[in-house]
């Protein structure tokens, strides 16, 4: 028997955000007999308590007699519950300053780690993940962002939308002008946002169209990382030597810059990589870009515009090129900035259906299958008071050396 219990969510702001769906617990009951789920209430959590019982699953403030306890969002040290398994996004494996203390307390509690972030295949390849969520959100805040730079629509926040559908069926409401959007990345976070981009009814170009032609209607244009990097030396390889050798590459972003109105950021950024565009390319008097979505929000880096994460309630700000500061959007000559770094919690249903039932799939069959593919041996940070040997790394960051 194991006894999973799904955790109220108590890090600032709230996040409506939950793993397992009423639903996601049924299909757990129903596949594994020897699954026992508990919920804990919580007044913030997109679905109600009311739904958890109605789907016949127990609702109990009690967290203790729970073996597993999965939530999205860090949780707070005075909230662990020591000698237990914890399933969340704990934000410490890129050793960030500010979560050191929670990792040296889940240590202390002799806390059983897996962070949703290195829950893999045998491959590296991440299973599961909000990645999409971030990219639907993040294209129709940037459409929404676009409205508002321009004076030429106003549409309601994501926020207040239901679902994908209710994003598109409010995007159906706006004419845009002939503009071009660039879209980066063809992953998760790329492909989500197409999902809007398609919905929207937008026509799709190729890279060659979209350089050389102008359009009587919007377009937009979906590019990979070879489209706007290119090797010093002018030779063209396959895509992996880019992955093998970023510091050969340098960017060739610009010839997009210069046709683009709108830019939809939703590519990953490797270390060493070369920056997309840079704070003096931004200055050149050809960057035509006027409003930037950045979903990717590497903070002061690759999308030099990018100077801070925005937020659900405040969500654009504007950058000045050629003072290099933030200024209000609506300034003239600024570029309107939407980097809000948690684009998932403003879709909360869609978003914790989607990654449940990955999280379904993937992560609950290991409990009871001996965990055959390694899939929680992977993601198990720490254990027995201790980090494990993959993530030993990490060991200075907690002894407060880096």
């Amino acid at each position: 028997m194991t006894h999973f219990g799904i955790i109220r969510e108590r890090k600032n702001p709230p996040d409506m955000r939950v793993v397992l769906s009423p639903q996601a617990c049924q299909k757990v009951l129903n596949s594994f007999p020897e699954a026992q789920i508990t919920v804990e209430p919580s007044a913030v959590r997109v679905f109600r308590d009311e739904e958890y019982e109605s789907a016949g699953i127990t609702v109990d403030e009690t967290m203790e007699d729970c073996e597993v306890l999965i939530g999205v969002k860090e949780v707070p040290i005075e909230a662990l519950i020591p000698d237990k398994k914890y399933f969340f996004f704990s934000h410490t494996i890129k050793k960030q300053p500010y979560n050191r203390d929670l990792l040296r307390a889940i240590l202390s509690k002799n806390i059983e780690l897996y962070d949703h972030e290195v829950i893999t295949n045998a491959k590296g390849i991440r299973l599961v993940a909000f990645g999409r969520y971030a990219g639907i959100v993040g294209a129709y805040n940037g459409i929404r962002t676009y409205g508002l730079k321009s004076n030429k629509f106003s549409i309601a926040k994501a926020e207040v939308l239901k679902d994908k559908k209710d994003l598109i069926r409010e995007l159906r409401t706006v004419t845009l002008p002939p503009i071009k959007i660039l879209l980066t990345g063809k992953g998760r976070v790329g492909n989500g946002a197409k999902e809007i981009l398609d919905g929207m009814n937008l026509r799709e170009v190729s890279v060659e169209d979209y350089l050389q032609k102008t359009f009587e209607v919007p377009v937009y244009c979906q590019i990979d990382v070879l489209d706007y990097n290119k090797r010093k030396d002018g030779q063209h390889l396959p895509m992996q030597d880019f992955f093998d050798h970023p510091e050969a590459y340098e960017s060739n972003f610009m010839r997009f810059a210069t046709v683009s109105d709108l830019y939809i950021a939703g590519h990953f950024y490797g270390d060493g990589a070369p920056y997309l565009y840079t704070r003096e390319d931004v200055k050149d008097s050809n960057f035509k870009i006027k409003v930037v979505a950045d979903v990717s929000c590497d903070i002061d880096g690759p999308v030099a515009t990018t100077l801070r994460a925005s937020t659900i309630s405040d969500p654009v700000y504007g950058y000045d090129p050629l003072t290099e500061e933030e200024v209000p959007f609506m300034n003239e000559d600024a570029i309107a900035v939407m980097a809000v770094d948690n684009l998932p919690a403003e879709l909360p249903r869609d978003a914790s259906e989607g990654f449940g039932d990955t999280f379904v799939d993937h992560v609950i069959p290991a409990f009871f299958n001996d965990d055959k593919e390694g899939i929680l041996d992977r993601a198990r940070m720490t254990a027995n008071g201790k980090l494990t040997a993959r993530y030993a790394y990490l060991q200075d960051y907690v002894d407060g050396k880096e």
